[in-house]
């Protein structure tokens, strides 16, 4: 087993998690760290041990020996410039969601990794838990019957001082919209993923609970899917406490809800063995409420698996299981409800123009 090199770009909050799942791999490690402020490139190395090394210059960082995978963990709006540097320079490419803020930035990164051809991967951690790919598997052997409708409902818990903790949250330049362009773009791509493409998007959007943001906090979106059903999708961060996250999947032959990572509704008209196991693990269910009012409250299990796929990916020469053009459509989709909201009419996907 071929060990990976990885390296860190922005040494925020969510290189924690990166960190944490690289350090969980036996055939992983963090060899680099960048930050323009060395005292948080330092604390990535600390958590990474061994001999992680810190930088505040890129083409420094890039040449580390033993470096060949990058992660971009930098504010959404400026993932662009180091993903497509390090791709220049032959490394392999994970971006922290979202892919980047708008389509034609989306595209740059895309068309950098083929030039170079190296690997890209965008960070949807929520495609590897158990339950969601039991959901999608369910979908594939046709157990829904004919799907009529998919909902997704992100109704979170943001306070003021999160807002304010970093000069870019809030911003359309760097966070590049709201509780769906952050929080919810989590949904919106299992959305998709279970739905199929989306055709068009009506929506609203609105700032209710929040001051010196110029953002959405809340959001609502009908969709209709390519394939003739309809769905639903709301997203907010002035839902106070805070609720579980939720996808409910529905059919002329079956039904299924998954709340947070758990499966709390499984009930189709054909039964097969395995429903059993299922209904049982209902009964057991956490309840826990993850990232619904604190962005910490989530774990690194999912990015652990969607980074061991990405290595088995660079080393069987294969697409990894989401890669940047997967990255690309919840923006699409997102960007899509932004310009239905401003513009007061539906939208068709794919846009047009951006």
């Amino acid at each position: 087993m071929a060990e990976h090199g990885f390296g860190i770009v922005g040494c925020g909050m969510i290189a924690e998690f990166h960190t944490r799942a690289i350090n969980d791999l036996p055939n992983a490690r963090v060899v680099a760290a960048y930050s323009r402020s060395r005292a948080n490139a330092g604390k990535i190395a600390g958590m990474a041990g061994g001999d992680c090394k810190t930088f505040d210059d890129m083409d420094a960082m890039l040449a580390t020996p033993g470096l060949d995978v990058v992660c971009i963990c930098t504010p959404s709006g400026a993932h662009l410039e180091p993903a497509v540097q390090a791709a220049r320079a032959g490394k392999h490419v994970v971006v922290e969601k979202p892919l980047e803020i708008t389509l034609p930035r989306c595209d740059a990164i895309i068309d950098a990794c083929d030039a170079a051809g190296v690997r890209l991967c965008t960070i949807f951690p929520s495609r590897f838990s158990p339950a969601n790919r039991r959901l999608k598997e369910a979908i594939e052997l046709g157990r829904f019957g004919r799907l009529t409708l998919g909902d997704t409902h992100v109704k979170w818990w943001r306070t003021q001082e999160y807002y304010d903790s970093g000069g870019w949250r809030g911003t359309w330049s760097l966070d590049g919209g709201g509780a769906l362009m952050n929080q919810a773009i989590h949904n919106v791509d299992l959305l998709f993923w279970l739905m199929g493409d989306v055709a068009t998007i009506t929506a609203q959007a609105a700032t209710l609970a929040h001051e010196r943001i110029e953002v959405e906090d809340t959001a609502v979106a009908a969709v209709q899917f390519r394939s003739g059903a309809l769905g639903v999708i709301q997203a907010a961060t002035s839902a106070y406490p805070g609720l579980l996250k939720r996808t409910e999947i529905h059919g002329d032959r079956g039904s299924a809800r998954v709340e947070q990572d758990d499966i709390t509704l499984w009930e189709f008209r054909d039964k097969v063995p395995g429903d059993d196991e299922v209904l049982a693990a209902i009964a057991g269910a956490s309840g826990d409420k993850a990232g619904a009012s604190d962005p910490r409250g989530i774990n690194h299990a999912g990015h652990r698996a969607q980074l061991a796929d990405f290595l088995d990916a660079i080393d069987r020469g294969r697409a990894p299981l989401v890669d940047g053009r997967d990255g690309r459509k919840s923006v699409e989709i997102i960007r899509a409800i932004y310009r239905s909201a401003r513009e007061g009419r539906a939208v068709r996907l794919p846009l047009s123009e951006d």
